[in-house]
């Protein structure tokens, strides 16, 4: 609708959007590109994807094929798992249409990394990466959600890695998806396993991540605005994103109950607080204004982020900001970037 009215747009078409609203059309596009992915199965019956959990076994992942608002994924580690999350998303329609269709792939083991390119349709520029935190519970476990956490710069995938990234994972895409008639203009979210085998890919959204832009985004020292323009009117060649040469560690607060059915309506209190730290932000998504109080109304409700000079010290403060913020309903990851300060 913009571009027919004749503005200037940096985000998708609804064609191009399937990326991120199919996963079935994005492991498509993978095979037709040749970009290394896991091996994966499509199905529009329940049976059939049951049987074929049956036959493969877990460790397995099971996803929704639609939307699913960062829920639509189980990880399973038994075959028990694997076909509760085939009941409940394609008998029981617990996810709506989403979960009416599912892909089910051969469980991919190393580390994530979340990848940044601005697309202009044939070519593509880098914009940086950072690393999330996917479960719910410290160490890793329990169910997926849309993240708990986030750092940046990820260790061990620097800027060489990461223009390499674009090669293998970005551009082959971009060249498939003009073959098929909808060229991606936007921002394109390639989510990376790092596996003994090299990167493989797990998933494209097309938009920046939450939380990874609340804690990419604090450390761009170029013009984000003028990027996307120039992207808009054909200038990506002229596109460089800098960054500074700090970390930054951001830290979910969610709802009580997340990613079940939150608690809400809980009063929030000492953000002014947080933000008082120098270098945090506090990144407010699912919170409401009632009379004079602020309250949670939703799963993931605030996001409070640092930057330092180095990661340990980036993750201190985000802590001690979050340290500062009463909510009774709030609960968060005690761990993030922990795993990163240990393999360092």
């Amino acid at each position: 609708a913009c571009a027919a009215a004749g503005l200037a747009c940096a985000g998708p078409s609804r064609a191009a959007a399937a990326l991120e609203g199919s996963k079935a059309f994005t492991k498509s596009v993978a095979d037709a590109a040749g970009i290394p992915t896991a091996r994966y199965e499509h199905f529009t019956d329940a049976e059939a994807a049951s049987e074929f959990v049956r036959r493969r076994g877990a460790p397995i992942v099971v996803k929704a094929d639609g939307l699913a608002a960062g829920k639509g994924v189980v990880v399973a580690e038994s075959v028990e798992e694997a076909l509760a999350a085939i009941d409940m998303m394609m008998r029981a329609g617990g996810l709506g249409a989403s979960g009416a269709e599912v892909v089910i792939e051969e469980c991919l083991t190393g580390r994530e990394v979340s990848l940044f390119a601005l697309c202009d349709g044939l070519d593509a520029v880098l914009v940086g990466a950072a690393q999330d935190h996917k479960r719910i519970g410290e160490g890793d476990t329990g169910p997926n959600t849309g993240g708990m956490g986030a750092l940046c710069p990820p260790a061990g995938f620097d800027r060489a890695a990461q223009e390499a990234a674009v090669d293998v994972f970005v551009r082959p895409a971009l060249a498939e998806m003009v073959r098929r008639g909808t060229p991606f203009r936007g921002v394109l979210f390639v989510g990376l396993m790092l596996t003994e085998q090299g990167p493989k890919l797990i998933e494209y959204n097309v938009r920046f991540g939450d939380p990874e832009a609340q804690v990419l985004l604090p450390r761009l020292t170029s013009d984000l605005l003028a990027a996307f323009a120039a992207m808009s009117e054909g200038r990506l060649s002229e596109v460089e994103f800098s960054f500074a040469d700090i970390a930054s560690v951001g830290v979910v607060i969610a709802g009580r109950g997340y990613p079940g059915a939150p608690a809400k309506g809980g009063v929030i209190e000492g953000i002014a607080r947080a933000e008082a730290i120098d270098g945090v932000q506090v990144f407010q998504a699912a919170t409401k204004q009632v009379g004079d109080v602020l309250v949670g109304d939703g799963g993931r409700v605030l996001t409070v982020c640092a930057q330092r000079p180095d990661l340990r010290a980036a993750r201190d403060a985000a802590y001690t900001a979050v340290a500062e913020i009463t909510w009774a309903d709030g609960v968060f990851r005690r761990d993030i970037a922990l795993k990163a300060l240990d393999a360092a």
